[in-house]
């Protein structure tokens, strides 16, 4: 076995133990695609990232993120935490940016006055879901199809379908069955309110449905959305995490580039080592 640096982080956190936790290990060269898999089963978390050199010119570091079960090409709150860990392992780089190798390309991730903040990947797949998707979505979150605003396809990584609802009140409703693979809801607050959007995020695991207790890759699908169809134009904040007892908040806005920054606070709440 051998000794590599390690942290668990808590992100979109708005306070000690408020977002979704994530284990970062550093300097993972060496270890093979079996131990990093079996050692992801092994925290249980959402995700767990180990650490690489990069491979593509002009990034800083290269992710490889890992649930319990398989591998991502990209996901959000690990791409915020993987930045988090490197810029505190690296103080020497004060640049207002870091670029992350990752599966889904090389991903900058710029600091902000609330923590840091990540340039949305391209969707890979987008647009309305078709009717038996839409009723498979009903089915699963155990809602009448009725309820349903709209439904799309925000595929960045994570095989995510947002799903509008009337208001964040029919979001914290919700008491999903088994759900038809990663489904994130979204429901809009009052105008004038603090956050714009409740947002709840849904996948398998073993068989059963669990809850993501903050999700960068389904904020980011869904912002894309948003602003493309409209329902958005500035800056807004969302909520998520409410329905586990969380208060994670992810702060979006678009450039005048048009490019999506999906951002927000990183701790750390563990620091040491791991053999693997």
């Amino acid at each position: 076995m051998t000794t590599y640096p390690f942290a668990q982080l808590d992100v979109f956190a708005t306070g000690p133990l408020t977002g979704n936790p994530l284990a970062v290990v550093h300097d993972a060269t060496g270890l093979a695609d079996e131990q990093m898999q079996r050692f992801a089963q092994w925290t249980d978390l959402s995700e767990t990232v180990f650490l690489l050199p990069p491979t593509r010119e002009g990034a800083h570091y290269r992710t490889r993120i890992f649930t319990p079960d398989r591998e991502l090409p990209f996901a959000g709150h690990p791409t915020l935490g993987s930045a988090y860990a490197w810029l505190t392992a690296h103080p020497e780089h004060t640049a207002d940016a870091v670029v992350q190798d990752c599966g889904a390309g090389a991903v900058t991730v710029r600091r902000t006055a609330s923590g840091l903040a990540f340039a949305a990947p391209p969707l890979l797949r987008s647009g309305p879901v078709d009717d038996a998707e839409r009723a498979a979505l009903a089915e699963g979150l155990r809602i009448d199809p009725g309820a349903i605003r709209a439904a799309e396809w925000v595929s960045n990584g994570p095989g995510w379908r947002a799903v509008l609802l009337e208001d964040a009140d029919a979001v914290l409703a919700v008491q999903p069955g088994l759900v038809p693979g990663d489904v994130g809801i979204i429901g809009p607050y009052p105008a004038g309110s603090e956050f714009a959007f409740e947002v709840r995020a849904f996948f398998v695991k073993n068989g059963a449905t669990c809850e993501d207790p903050v999700t960068g890759s389904f904020n980011a699908g869904v912002a894309q959305w948003l602003y493309a169809s409209g329902r958005v134009s500035g800056p807004y904040a969302a909520r998520q995490g409410t329905a586990l007892g969380r208060a994670g908040r992810v702060d979006v806005e678009r450039d005048a580039a048009g490019t999506v920054w999906v951002g927000g606070a990183v701790r750390t709440h563990i620091r040491g080592e791991v053999e693997i």
